[in-house]
């Protein structure tokens, strides 16, 4: 995690090395900042909400993190950065990774003047 953090030019404060630990070490997950926030309790992390916010904003900057926005209430953290899409279940607010392959975009719309298109990303919602 040291090096990761480092790799992309981010000093590794103490916060920063216990919430990266938290997000890194395991299996791919979505989190919101609330989620973490509560991770990082649990482990006696002492970090503010607004800390796990900007930790977050941070990751997601440097292309640690991919933020998922499923509404204007609600956004997720991923730490899968590869090309993928999601699946959104409505009811339980989960979010599942759908590999990138098994959807296919056949037209795209030219982007504005000076604009190029960075990414895609696809959201299907499902009841769940």
């Amino acid at each position: 995690v040291l090096e990761r953090l480092r790799g992309v030019g981010l000093r590794p404060t103490r916060q920063r090395l216990a919430l990266a630990k938290l997000l890194f070490e395991g299996v791919n997950r979505h989190v919101t900042a609330e989620i973490l926030y509560a991770e990082a309790q649990a482990a006696d992390i002492r970090a503010s909400l607004a800390t796990v916010y900007n930790t977050l904003h941070q990751f997601t900057t440097v292309g640690l993190l991919r933020e998922i926005i499923v509404d204007s209430q609600r956004s997720y953290f991923d730490t899968n950065i590869y090309d993928h899409h999601h699946f959104f279940h409505e009811g339980s607010g989960k979010l599942e990774d759908i590999p990138g392959d098994q959807i296919v975009v056949s037209s795209m719309p030219s982007p504005p003047d000076g604009a190029k298109v960075k990414s895609v990303n696809v959201i299907v919602r499902v009841d769940g």
